[in-house]
């Protein structure tokens, strides 16, 4: 696991399938993102105001426009609202929820986050494995939906960079079945991180871009990811750093056109020893 991604939330406080007993939603594979509606759902406001509170919901900073929380939070008022997902990965203390859905390692075991322990990828290798998990994870994007989120993150996009048996076609073809549930409830999807596949995100119905450090993770095409990020998404792209350097190259390069905001890496909440919160206009 790339250091960018030691940053995210730890604790889904309600898990996946828990929340998929009470609303499943069906998925077909076969699907085509790129032939989804997405004409009704909204995009995030470039070039604006942006906290990432994935690891706790705070009252906003003044001059916040978009905010990304966890999906057991609720909405903050009046602002655009993100709904972070880990889409691809179980959570701690979750994995006996995804029998039959995780990927097995080389010893037969469920494969554990060399990174992460207590989180195992999941099985996006056929499509009857994809569907059966888009119903699960349906049913958050519902959760969300029903909360007034106004688009979904699902996070680990990349775990197939981490396990073995994994490919970028497989994560390519479960997302498009997170892109069509997410637009049937009028919700923008992103994508989050993963430069690599970005050239795709168009075809497959990505709408905008949640990335970490691209300031300063250097891409495929020998320049910062921001700019693989910036040809893909334009100008919609909301870029977290944590790093002084990262944040002041993307000050540098992105602040006239991504919404760039430093964050601590445990994002916390203000009253924490640990909180921090900078832009680029201050």
């Amino acid at each position: 696991m790339s250091s960018r991604r030691k940053n995210r939330s730890r604790v889904m406080r309600v898990g996946i399938p828990a929340i998929a007993a009470a609303a499943v939603g069906a998925s077909v594979w076969g699907f085509t993102a790129a032939n989804a509606t997405s004409a009704s759902v909204e995009l995030p406001p470039v070039n604006a105001g942006f906290d990432y509170q994935i690891g706790e919901a705070y009252t906003p900073p003044s001059g916040v426009k978009v905010v990304s929380r966890d999906n057991a939070d609720a909405p903050a008022k009046g602002l655009y609202n993100i709904c972070y997902i880990n889409a691809f990965q179980s959570q701690p203390d979750h994995e006996g929820d995804w029998k039959g859905l995780l990927l097995e390692g080389k010893d037969g075991s469920p494969a554990e986050d060399p990174d992460w322990p207590g989180e195992y990828a999941l099985d996006i290798t056929t499509p009857a494995k994809r569907t059966a998990i888009a119903d699960k994870v349906d049913a958050v994007i519902d959760t969300c939906a029903s909360k007034g989120f106004n688009a979904i993150e699902p996070d680990n996009y990349d775990s197939y960079t981490r396990f073995d048996g994994l490919t970028a076609d497989e994560a390519k073809a479960y997302m498009t079945l997170l892109v069509q549930h997410a637009h049937e409830k009028n919700l923008a999807i992103a994508q989050k991180n993963t430069a690599e596949l970005a050239p795709d995100a168009k075809s497959l119905g990505i709408d905008f871009a949640v990335t970490e450090e691209c300031g300063m993770s250097w891409g495929d095409e020998g320049g910062p990811e921001c700019s693989q990020y910036e040809k893909a998404f334009g100008d919609h792209v909301l870029d977290v750093e944590y790093s002084d350097e990262g944040f002041k190259a993307a000050c540098d390069g992105w602040s006239g056109k991504f919404s760039v905001v430093k964050r601590d890496e445990d994002v916390s909440a203000p009253g924490s020893d640990a909180y921090v919160r900078e832009t680029c206009s201050n």
